[in-house]
């Protein structure tokens, strides 16, 4: 038989799906892309046509493929990266979803994640510990897919019942695209990987396995959950009558930013990335003992290449970022296309004193603020919508921040030097931006799409497409790096400044 040439990774984000072909190098030979409609059914709802999704994944394989003139005889396995906490319930004889996917930056169980962190027994601190942490390394937040599982089975009529018959199954959104992938109804695959289960609020972050105590808390059918599978393993094959339209192994699922952190080669303990998309995400990998932070930040599971065995990441999250230069493109129609931001930031020298804390979410890591919204702050006559891009680009830095000065504190050890990746690190000005106000050295690596990256690597690595680690290691190559040019009275006092906005930005919803 023919030697394989391509790996494929689909990598279906917050905004659009992606098939991206990869060869042994770990280069992208093909990609296609397509976006997908953003549903805001109420202020902070948002919601997702898992049927679209479905389809414009099918499309953009079929579109890879097409333009790349790429046998599926050339194709040794498929990997699958997502939006990590999305929640999908549908039937499992029909394949239909009963309720729009629920997004993970929705914030409509607010109110009764407000009432779980006062429940006897459940409480939660200001930095977050509590039970909930200790079994799940995560916190009481409408983030996480338990609560919105929650919310479609006690809102959507007949649900419950169906779910204690067995007749509902429950998916992030990797679990939906292996089950159509791998045939739905007819003999579809029912898994997740730990680094997905990991977000749910439903897995014990110690055993690997799902926690029967919060799954009685949360009225959760154990049931209607995936296998829990290692992040890296033969999951079953595609369906002949499939968009790949021949049988091909699925065999690698990671969470979005799980994934890059596997595709930037931070197989080390203390080795951390930031990814730049909707939001950012930035992950420090701390070896195979779970550590839960005391600082704001999220325990999660990062790989896992063998079954019951994990590699940990401490995290922190930060909801919006990317998606706040999409608002000034979308809502206030100041830029013309996201890559413009760089331009008009560029025509000027600084913000202006303008500080724009985009908590349109409420703020996540370190703060956890559900009450918090978006503010702009030191607007003067001066202000031009330069000065409010600028600040726009400074915001997702001065975010980043936050969460370094939490890592820093939990782990011990100063950040020297940061991986960066996702669309956004393209913008030069943005990263040299960023490493001024971390005042350390940012590094962006040739492949910045190193989402989609680790997803293909988990997958090949499962049918020996690679060896091991090491050949991964082998393919990473640095394009650029970005040193600070700062000078710390520049940067403690731009830091200060933003501390200050942070504070008005809390608490809005009850002020």
């Amino acid at each position: 038989m023919a030697e394989k040439k391509y790996v494929v990774a689909i990598d279906q984000g917050t905004t659009s799906s992606r098939c991206m072909v990869f060869d042994k190098n770990g280069l992208p030979v093909v990609s296609d892309q397509m976006e997908h409609a953003q549903i805001f059914p109420k202020p902070g709802w948002v919601e997702h046509d898992a049927m679209e999704i479905w389809s414009r994944v099918q499309d953009v394989v079929r579109n890879a493929l097409k333009k790349g003139n790429i046998s599926t005889d050339d194709i040794a396995a498929i990997g699958i990266t997502n939006q990590r906490e999305t929640t999908v319930v549908w039937e499992k004889a029909t394949g239909k979803p009963i309720y729009n996917a629920i997004v993970w930056q929705c914030t409509r169980t607010e109110d009764f994640c407000k009432e779980w962190q006062k429940t006897p027994g459940w409480e939660q601190d200001a930095t977050g510990q509590g039970k909930v942490k200790d079994h799940t390394g995560l916190l009481i937040n409408p983030y996480f897919s338990g609560t919105k599982i929650k919310w479609i089975l006690d809102n959507t009529p007949g649900s419950r019942e169906k779910a204690a018959k067995g007749e509902l199954l429950f998916g992030n959104i990797d679990t939906w695209l292996i089950w159509n992938l791998t045939g739905g109804p007819n003999g579809g695959v029912h898994v997740t990987d730990v680094s997905n289960a990991s977000r749910t609020l439903l897995m014990n972050i110690k055993t690997l396995k799902w926690d029967d105590e919060m799954a009685k808390f949360l009225d959760v059918p154990i049931a209607m959950l995936p296998q829990i599978k290692p992040s890296s393993a033969v999951y079953g094959n595609t369906i002949p009558g499939g968009p790949f339209g021949a049988a091909i192994p699925v065999a690698g699922d990671l969470g979005d930013q799980q994934a890059a952190l596997f595709g930037q080669a931070c197989y080390n303990k203390g080795d951390t990335k930031n990814t730049y998309g909707t939001g950012c995400f930035m992950l420090m990998n701390i070896g195979e003992t779970p550590v839960l932070s005391k600082n704001g930040l999220l325990t999660t599971a990062g790989y896992s290449l063998e079954e019951g065995k994990c590699i940990y990441a401490l995290e922190g999250s930060i909801a919006i970022t990317g998606a706040a230069v999409q608002w000034l493109r979308d809502n206030l129609k100041i830029v013309d296309e996201s890559p413009d931001s760089e331009y008009l930031a560029n025509k000027v020298d600084d913000s202006g004193g303008v500080y724009f804390v985009p908590a349109f979410s409420g703020l996540y890591a370190p703060y956890w603020d559900m009450n918090a919204r978006g503010i702009i702050a030191g607007l003067t006559r001066y202000v031009r919508k330069e000065h409010i891009i600028r600040a726009t680009l400074e915001s997702i830095c001065y975010q980043t921040r936050d969460v370094v000065e939490a890592m820093n504190k939990d782990s011990g050890v100063p950040l020297a030097e940061l991986k960066v990746d996702g669309g956004a690190v393209k913008n030069n000005l943005l990263m040299q931006l960023q490493s001024n106000i971390l005042g350390a050295k940012v590094v962006r690596p040739v492949v910045n799409e190193t989402t989609a990256l680790g997803a293909a690597y988990a997958a090949g690595l499962a049918v020996g497409f690679w060896k091991n680690v090491d050949d991964l290691r082998t393919n990473w190559a640095k394009d650029l790096d970005f040193s600070p040019v700062w000078s710390d009275e520049k940067k403690e006092g731009g830091y200060k400044e933003w501390k200050k906005a942070i504070e008005k930005s809390k608490g809005w919803v009850d002020g």
